[in-house]
């Protein structure tokens, strides 16, 4: 009885009924409501239910919720066909087979950011820096919606070229296109993103990358994650669709950091969730660094964290993000396969998008935006997805 010592004694006397019931009868399903791993671990034990992945994953499944330890359990397990498995028929059932295409315009990569990773950081002068005028990005918008995107997304390093002014010229015609707008361009302050919401910005991306303070700051110089936290909240608040994510397998990640980032971003809770591998930039200061879990594991951890996103937050919108293709051929059907619902083909002009170089090995650098339209049409159809007419607002938003 010494693993009882470990247990939480108040827990265990919430919850005696409970456990009563699982001790006697033998019942999983009731063992499943209870939201804590060791309680869970002793009673599985006792009753002849070892704690397993299917066990956890069945709780995920039903409640949607599940603590750190539950998370990191299943972020440690090997086999992954069960969790891939579970995440794909969530999806199915909760969003359906519908896949959302984004048209990505990268418009600018100047940046006054220095992050340790990014290929956009100020300090990168090998980097040919380009930024388009607002004209230009009305037109590929255009393009866009030629090519029957139903949403764009305006992404670019934090340039204060784009003034709020010029930021709302281009919102307003761009939403006269009849076409959903999302921004991800990094933080502003409070009547920055007001100003965007009342031209007509419906969504906005803002990564939180890890929610480690300490691993925060380092990597990101004079920024602060408590702003990072702040301007997410200013965004919640003003009622856009709220896009977060993180980066796995950054530079002194840990797999119990990674378990918190997610309840991170179950906590806001997001409306989108964008999981990217991290990928080595040979122009940033920690490009020949290790990372923490081995750059042939980052592809792999990558898809556990989306997987698990959709099992706790079943009716959000996941991209199947183009830096998984950089690491696999295959990498967007594979995360559609795994509870992904989102890819955003590139729209920007094809003689900047090489030096739009987050990270090296970009993918679709010469197609053009209706081919890759096209392209990506015909991958979505050879999985028995289809593309869907709508604009891809989350399912329990709207």
């Amino acid at each position: 009885m010494i693993i009882a010592n470990h247990i939480n004694k108040q827990y265990i006397i919430e919850n005696y009924l409970l456990l009563f019931t699982v001790y006697f009868n033998k019942n999983l399903e009731i063992l499943e409501t209870i939201n804590n791993f060791n309680v869970i671990c002793f009673f599985a034990t006792i009753s002849g239910h070892m704690i397993s992945t299917k066990n956890i994953l069945s709780k995920a499944i039903h409640f949607h919720t599940l603590n750190k330890n539950e998370i990191l359990y299943i972020l440690k397990e090997k086999n992954t066909k069960m969790l891939f498995y579970m995440a794909n028929k969530i999806r199915k059932e909760y969003v359906g087979d519908e896949v959302h295409l984004r048209a990505l315009i990268e418009f600018s990569n100047y940046c006054i950011r220095n992050c340790l990773y990014c290929g956009l950081r100020k300090d990168n002068y090998r980097l040919v820096r380009y930024r388009l005028e607002p004209w230009k990005i009305i037109e590929l918008a255009q393009k866009a919606k030629n090519c029957n995107y139903k949403t764009v997304v305006l992404q670019s390093g934090e340039d204060p070229y784009y003034t709020t002014k010029k930021m709302k010229d281009i919102i307003s015609a761009i939403k006269s296109l009849d076409i959903v707008v999302t921004l991800s361009i990094g933080e502003k302050t409070f009547n920055e993103y007001e100003a965007y919401r009342n031209s007509g910005a419906d969504r906005y991306l803002l990564r939180i990358e890890t929610t480690n303070s300490i691993l925060y700051n380092k990597l990101n110089p004079e920024m602060n994650l408590k702003n990072r936290m702040k301007c997410i909240e200013y965004i919640k608040k003003l009622g856009y669709e709220v896009g977060s994510g993180i980066m796995v397998g950054l530079p002194g990640q840990t797999l119990e950091s990674i378990a918190k980032d997610i309840l991170y971003l179950k906590s806001i809770p997001v409306d989108m969730a964008g999981i990217g591998p991290f990928i080595y930039h040979p122009n940033t200061p920690i490009s020949l660094k290790t990372n923490s879990h081995g750059t042939n594991n980052a592809f792999e951890l990558s898809l556990k964290v989306m997987a698990i996103l959709r099992l706790l937050m079943p009716w959000i919108n996941i991209p199947a993000t183009t830096a998984m293709e950089t690491l696999n051929t295959q990498g967007r059907l594979i995360a559609l396969q795994s509870g992904a619902n989102v890819v955003m083909p590139n729209a920007t002009e094809t003689i900047y998008r090489k030096y739009y170089e987050i990270y090296p090995g970009k993918i679709c650098l010469k197609d053009s935006t209706q081919y890759c339209r096209f392209c990506i049409e015909n991958k979505i159809k050879s999985i028995n997805r289809y593309v869907s007419n709508g604009k891809g607002f989350c399912k329990k938003t709207k």
